[in-house]
């Protein structure tokens, strides 16, 4: 019974619909059914998950959607950089990455944050702005390739994840490496 006045309970709340992308407890996935009892989601790897309506009611809902709808959905990588990089390159870098990753929002820009001045390096946090909650994980893969490409092409070493001492020369793949076989270049 008490599933069935929960299910009924979602119905009214409208926390979320089909095919909105959300995150029940630790479950993320696209929602394709909602039923009475139960709700069902579709999750990156096309896994059905079935969560309880009583479990969705007493815990918390995350929709993605609602959130890209609006334009407010932020998606958000830290990278460490060190103490001999100028903070005001590597925003730039950060920044260069997020212009030329195609399904990002150019409004509101992206920006960078500061979060942390480590031992050994700085974490530098960009911040993207999509309105497609569901295509987030191929973002988040193509934003950290224009990353990697970014500083790479301007000789700045990423510490991520972790920093333990200075080497002879950095590490960084020069640009005539991108398409080292059998990786081919785009036409």
């Amino acid at each position: 019974m008490s599933g069935l006045l929960a299910g009924l309970s979602l119905t009214y709340m409208r926390a979320f619909r089909i095919g909105d992308r959300v995150k029940i407890e630790d479950v993320e996935g696209d929602v394709v059914e909602m039923g009475l009892a139960v709700t069902r989601l579709k999750t990156a790897k096309n896994e059905i998950v079935t969560v309880p309506n009583t479990k969705i009611m007493g815990g918390y809902v995350t929709n993605y959607s609602l959130l890209a709808r609006e334009k407010r959905l932020i998606l958000h990588t830290t990278v460490t950089i060190g103490y001999d990089a100028p903070w005001r390159q590597v925003h730039a870098l950060l920044l260069q990455a997020a212009q030329r990753t195609p399904g990002l929002l150019r409004d509101p820009p992206p920006f960078v944050l500061q979060r942390e001045l480590g031992d050994f390096a700085v974490a530098y946090q960009l911040n993207v702005y999509t309105d497609n909650a569901n295509a987030m994980g191929p973002a988040y893969s193509r934003l950290h390739q224009g990353i990697q490409d970014a500083f790479n092409e301007y000789g700045v070493q990423i510490m991520s994840p972790h920093y333990e001492a200075d080497r002879a020369q950095p590490t960084l793949v020069p640009k005539d490496r991108w398409y080292a076989p059998p990786a081919t270049p785009p036409e």
